[in-house]
């Protein structure tokens, strides 16, 4: 959960970038840093910095993670051929890799080809059934596809493996009273309030 000051940190930054102050490289960290999706700012600045070659080439190691940041910001804004060009340079780096594996899933989700990404994310989960990230993919992919059911239902197996996820018990508390399921609702919370008794918020709406 980002606090007010981290929000006005990013404010701050991204409205300097846009006005041409500099800190384009900072604000992307950032972002990645507070697990915020701006996308359509990442694209804009992410594509500046590796189309300029001596930037590119300043950031390191760096630049795969750009690479990384730059892919998914572009499938959310639709971009599908910079995610596409992204990713292959992914692959040709790291032809083994398992995160840009995910990648690939989160492409064909992208694509509205659900039945291919949901068997690649299977196949990706029996060669590690402790993948956080896949696990959370097939519930935004159901829920992207309106099948709140099995929303629910593969939520209530990750927190099975994942029980201190607090923003997932949070996500399942939300569907629930969006199903006015209250009592469903509750439960999340009254796991939340047992592992975070300061967290007061959930406990108003209980």
């Amino acid at each position: 959960m980002v606090s007010k000051t981290e929000e006005t940190q990013l404010n701050r930054l991204e409205n300097q970038v846009d006005n041409g102050g500099g800190g384009a490289w900072e604000y992307l960290c950032l972002v990645r840093k507070l697990k915020v999706r701006r996308s359509e700012k990442v694209l804009k600045y992410g594509l500046s910095i590796l189309n300029d070659p001596k930037k590119r080439s300043a950031l390191g190691p760096e630049e795969w993670t750009l690479y990384e940041q730059l892919a998914i910001a572009a499938m959310d804004c639709q971009c599908l051929d910079v995610a596409k060009d992204c990713i292959k340079v992914l692959h040709k780096k790291f032809p083994e890799s398992k995160r840009v594996g995910r990648l690939d899933c989160m492409l064909l989700e992208a694509k509205g080809s659900w039945a291919e990404a949901e068997k690649a994310y299977s196949s990706l989960l029996e060669d590690n059934p402790l993948d956080q990230v896949i696990h959370k993919r097939r519930v935004a992919m159901a829920k992207a596809q309106g099948n709140i059911s099995v929303a629910i239902e593969w939520l209530n197996k990750y927190l099975e493996i994942f029980m201190a996820d607090h923003d997932a018990w949070r996500e399942l508390a939300d569907i629930y009273l969006s199903l006015q399921m209250y009592k469903q609702a509750a439960f999340c919370y009254e796991e939340l309030l047992l592992s975070h008794p300061t967290w007061f918020l959930e406990f108003q709406v209980l």
